[in-house]
């Protein structure tokens, strides 16, 4: 996640009250100091954010499965467990995985939190009319995007991984846990929302990251990186929000 209206404002904090540079910690390693700059902070929330865009298309092709039928979904549940099977216990290499997209979403929002704080703490002057201009709809949002994703993904993980929400919930079924929990439209609605948000952080977030990346308008132009990250985002939201609407509309049961 990026944001053209981010500046790097470190050397731009405003002074404090005694008219000195307000004091910042010095970073005690390399790759601190790299990370305490906001040049750096773009890049690893650029990377983490490659990372979880690479989650959620992989992520969207197995759950697509349940147009396949109960037997489709539930094999792709139990492979997930099974990953790795002869080299390592059952869902060992699940867990490593997980862990590791945790830290990913960890330092992204980290990432991101103290970019938006260091943007709203540098002075006015420094925003040009240009970079006023250059902040789309999903960009002034971003910020308010990436925090409804975060909430309904302990929703949906709440629902459809630890049961809680769900009282049909059976462990192992996955194909009937989300026929059941999409039966009901509230859950749908909370769904449809959450995925609208991702949609709207993702479009905006692939945009940026060519940018963040340094990719070569060369090769692709900044309107036409626009479209593509328009494109990529809505199949992504549109393959996610087919399954509650399938559910809701009776295709699926």
């Amino acid at each position: 996640m990026d944001d053209s209206s981010v500046l790097d404002t470190d050397s731009q904090i405003p002074p404090s009250t005694t008219g000195q540079p307000s004091p910042r910690r010095r970073p005690r390693t390399k790759l601190g100091a790299i990370y305490a700059s906001s040049v750096g902070r773009k890049y690893v929330m650029a990377l983490s954010g490659l990372a979880i865009v690479g989650f959620v298309v992989a992520h969207l092709i197995g759950t697509l499965k349940i147009f396949l039928g109960p037997e489709a979904t539930n094999e792709y549940g139990e492979a997930l467990r099974d990953l790795g099977e002869h080299l390592v216990p059952r869902t060992h290499l699940l867990w490593i995985f997980r862990i590791g997209l945790i830290a990913a979403f960890t330092v992204h929002m980290h990432a991101a939190f103290t970019l938006d704080r260091r943007n709203r703490e540098a002075s006015q002057r420094y925003i040009t009319r240009q970079d006023k201009l250059a902040a789309t709809y999903a960009s002034r949002t971003m910020l308010w995007s990436g925090i409804i994703v975060a909430l309904f993904i302990v929703f949906h993980l709440a629902d459809l991984t630890w049961g809680t929400i769900n009282p049909d919930f059976e462990r192992g079924d996955a194909y009937g846990n989300q026929i059941a929990s999409f039966q009901n439209p509230l859950i749908s609605a909370v769904y449809l929302l959450g995925v609208g948000a991702l949609t709207l952080h993702l479009f905006h977030g692939l945009w940026s990251l060519t940018r963040s990346l340094g990719a070569s308008s060369e090769l692709l132009s900044e309107p036409n990186q626009r479209r593509v990250a328009a494109v990529i985002a809505l199949a992504i939201g549109l393959g996610y929000a087919s399954i509650p609407l399938a559910v809701l509309s009776g295709t699926l049961s």
